[in-house]
């Protein structure tokens, strides 16, 4: 498979990860993280939170974040993707606007995140392995 290829279906999923967020779809979340052999191995950090491992309590977690997220989008720049035989490494900054529907006024908030997301391919296709995203503090983009 061409180089060109490979970085075409990396980016897909790695976009598949954040439409399946924005959407609430669990389902969708479920089949972007490696299962079988890499269950165990499937891993995450939500910014602010103690890692998460084994595909379960990943799925989990996502399960609650998207209970309780009325609305998000994601807007991504620096996006760089390194494939590495069968398994790749997508960095980005997340640029993030959300809404709170229990406000009157439909409070909006953004904020910014940098992330990394390990990717392997099982069967043809890439599925994440590792997501990473640590917020990025007022201030420090500038130093």
């Amino acid at each position: 498979m061409s180089n060109a290829v490979d970085r075409a279906q990396l980016e897909e999923a790695n976009a598949e990860f954040y439409a399946a967020f924005e959407a609430g779809d669990l389902d969708r979340m479920g089949a972007v993280w490696a299962e079988g052999p890499y269950a165990a191995a499937v891993t995450c950090v939500h910014p602010g939170w103690s890692m998460l491992r084994g595909r379960d309590e990943v799925l989990r977690s996502w399960a609650l974040i998207m209970a309780n997220t009325s609305y998000i989008q994601f807007v991504l720049t620096d996006v760089r993707t390194d494939v590495y035989g069968d398994q790749a490494v997508v960095t980005c900054k997340e640029n993030i606007l959300t809404a709170d529907e229990d406000s009157d006024a439909g409070f909006l908030a953004g904020g910014s995140i940098v992330a990394s997301n390990v990717f392997v391919r099982a069967g043809g296709e890439w599925r994440l392995l590792l997501h990473h995203g640590s917020p990025i503090l007022n201030g420090a983009e500038e130093e």
